[in-house]
């Protein structure tokens, strides 16, 4: 999740878990940077953009190394404020605020390492957008009102009733997404579409209007369904995935690398005389966030290319906006290309 959700998050589960014991700003405060703290590795560098991508959310999101740097952590706020007896509050706090990070990434689709270093497998749910004001407004209003609150216990309340609806709304997303996994898989099947695997993951900032994405054998498909749609059958738009490329490249590391980090939802496409492999979870056709040049085009031959090169890219705001508000309200309209 975006960095504010993840800060009003360990802000509220602060706050919670200290209760009466310690002042609100003090627990709502090192919440908030135990909160913020595994987000923090999105500063390294591990050499290429490839690699960047797919070792963000790692070791800094591992439950593991979170539960054993957890004391140490809580040791600060015991000792600056002179709360030595609440240290073991304190640690409680600190572990909740930690864990609770890597919990909540795992609900959107990018892939979070949660079990290092025992496996290093991509996580994810992709129930919940990156960003979603529904999610994120009721622990801001929760923490903010308990920070402000002349009656703590009514502020505790507050803070209280802002972790269960935002934690109500996760369980909405879930609920919503196999419902509509329901409906595109009956609808793929009804079309004769092959499929060998499928993604349904909520488009920007919303739980209403969710994205389909199917790879077969010949290509993918991607369509939209919004919850406000009609009875009619979805509608699936065939793309080509690189199946042509692959002999070239399938024992390429980069792209080995990104088709398991991505759980197979990659493809390969030329542009010119590059050619690119892209993450299909995070974008729509043709505008993906993660794409890299992982080769060159010589003559008839394909030639691996390393370092790979980032060559992601993000629609138009304006138009990808007015679709996408129109099309969660129901409205059968073709998404921009």
């Amino acid at each position: 999740m975006d960095s504010l959700s993840q800060l009003a998050l360990g802000a509220a589960v602060g706050i919670a878990t200290m209760g009466r014991r310690s002042a609100a700003w003090k627990a709502a405060l090192w919440g908030g940077i135990a909160g913020t703290l595994p987000d923090l590795d999105a500063f390294l560098d591990h050499g290429d953009p490839l690699a960047n991508m797919v070792l963000h959310r790692a070791d800094s999101h591992a439950l593991f190394w979170l539960t054993l740097v957890a004391p140490l952590l809580a040791l600060l706020p015991a000792r600056l404020h002179g709360e030595r007896a609440l240290y073991r509050r304190w640690w409680l706090a600190i572990w909740l605020a930690l864990v609770t990070h890597p919990l909540l990434d795992w609900m959107t689709v990018y892939g979070t390492q949660l079990l290092r270093p025992f496996t290093d497998h991509p996580y994810a749910v992709g129930s919940i957008f990156i960003i979603d004001p529904l999610y994120t407004l009721p622990l801001l209003a929760g923490v903010i009102v308990a920070l402000r609150h002349r009656d703590l216990a009514r502020g505790l309340r507050w803070n209280a009733a802002g972790l269960l609806l935002s934690s109500a709304y996760l369980a909405w997303g879930v609920a919503a997404q196999q419902h509509v996994r329901g409906v595109a898989l009956a609808s793929l099947a009804r079309q004769g579409i092959a499929a060998e695997r499928v993604l349904v993951t909520p488009t920007a900032f919303n739980s209403v209007l969710w994205r389909i994405v199917a790879v077969g054998p010949d290509g993918l498909h991607e369509g939209f369904h919004s919850l406000l749609d009609g009875q009619g059958e979805l509608r699936f738009d065939r793309f080509d995935a690189g199946a042509a490329l692959r002999p070239a490249l399938d024992g390429h590391a980069p792209v080995q690398r990104l088709c398991r980090f991505s759980q197979g939802f990659c493809k390969l496409s030329r542009e010119g005389d590059r050619v690119l492999v892209t993450d299909l979870r995070m974008g729509q056709e043709p505008s993906y966030t993660f794409a890299f040049v992982v080769a060159r085009v010589a003559g008839d031959q394909v030639v691996p290319y390393a370092p790979p090169v980032a060559a992601g890219r993000r629609p138009a705001i304006g138009p990808a906006l007015a679709w996408l508000w129109r099309r969660a309200l129901g409205e059968p309209l073709a998404p921009p290309r």
